[in-house]
């Protein structure tokens, strides 16, 4: 995709922005049938698909496999942060697997577009590095997102390398409340449900968040976005992947079962309740869903545990 094309995307989705989820939903339908003939032609010539994400974009998966190395890699900080395209490629090896390239959706705040609330960019804000990402921390507001706990800890592996973790990338995810909003976006004075974090030796980092809502349109998920290091986490641009994780069904069917998930229970019961009908994870494989939809354990009252690996092609 060229220069003129990314723009023309963000283009479609600054012109469009206060008009709400809904048509935001409609559009990305529509503009995800270009990006998957655009796919189709790069396939078609042999070559790998270097796929961009913007605002309105529907991601689409990858085909191409990614071999498995037996070298050793070092994981280097880069200082300055730059924009590189990365292929998406579906690489699976023993116990990795990379997820699809997905959309960022319709305001991810990460500096890809125009501003529907106090930033444009969460990720330049004070305060955005963070485990427990349930409280606004951007302009007055310390709200804190209601709903039920999650404990989500991801593990970012090298699929080119044996799956070796990798240290010192960062992690920037968001999603919707309980009710189905996002701070940022319909909810433009409210930050929460929106962090970063630095993977550790063993290539993990934790995220304190609540079970996210359903809105209409979309399967239960969230959204995320990984780095190479903390330093080019700076605008969505810089990401290795941009993806999204799905929210295991039987949760969903719990959680959304008590008062507090009212809404979000009539939005999934309106046919939101399947990732094979969802338009971003009806098209994945079996093993990239796999690993897009974390485990989890736990119950309502207590809260939940939630944890997987994701590889990604270095």
């Amino acid at each position: 995709m060229d220069t003129q094309s990314i723009d023309n995307c963000a283009d479609t989705v600054r012109e469009h922005v206060d008009e709400g989820l809904a048509a935001d939903l409609a559009r990305i339908e529509q503009l995800r049938v270009g990006r998957r003939r655009a796919i189709a032609l790069f396939g078609s010539a042999g070559g790998s698909a270097l796929l961009f994400g913007c605002g309105g974009n529907e991601g689409a998966a990858s085909t191409a496999a990614t071999t498995v190395s037996t070298s050793t890699a070092t994981v280097t900080a880069t200082a300055t942060a730059t924009a590189t395209a990365t292929a998406t490629a579906t690489a699976t090896s023993g116990t990795c697997t990379a997820p699809s390239s997905e959309t960022n959706g319709p305001y991810p705040a990460d500096g890809t577009n125009t501003s529907s609330g106090l930033t444009s960019n969460a990720l330049t804000a004070t305060g955005v590095v963070r485990s427990d990402i349930r409280s606004s921390f951007v302009g007055s507001s310390t709200t804190t997102a209601a709903g039920v706990t999650m404990t989500f800890t991801i593990t970012v592996v090298d699929v080119n390398n044996g799956c070796t973790p990798l240290a010192g990338y960062a992690l920037y995810i968001w999603c919707c409340d309980k009710d189905g909003n996002y701070s940022l976006y319909n909810l433009p004075n409210e930050s929460y449900l929106r962090g970063v974090q630095v993977t550790d030796a063993n290539g993990q980092a934790t995220f304190t968040l609540v079970v996210p809502g359903c809105y209409n349109g979309r399967y239960p998920h969230i959204h995320f976005e990984v780095f190479s290091s903390l330093a080019n986490a700076t605008n969505g641009n810089f990401a290795r992947l941009i993806s999204q994780f799905a929210i295991p069904n039987a949760v969903c069917a719990a959680v959304y079962a008590t008062s507090d998930y009212a809404t979000s229970l009539r939005n999934y019961n309106n046919g939101n309740n399947s990732t094979s009908s969802d338009n971003i994870f009806s098209d994945t494989t079996s093993a990239q869903l796999a690993v897009m939809t974390p485990t989890m354990t736990g119950s309502v009252s207590a809260g939940y545990t939630a944890a997987t690996t994701i590889g990604i092609a270095t």
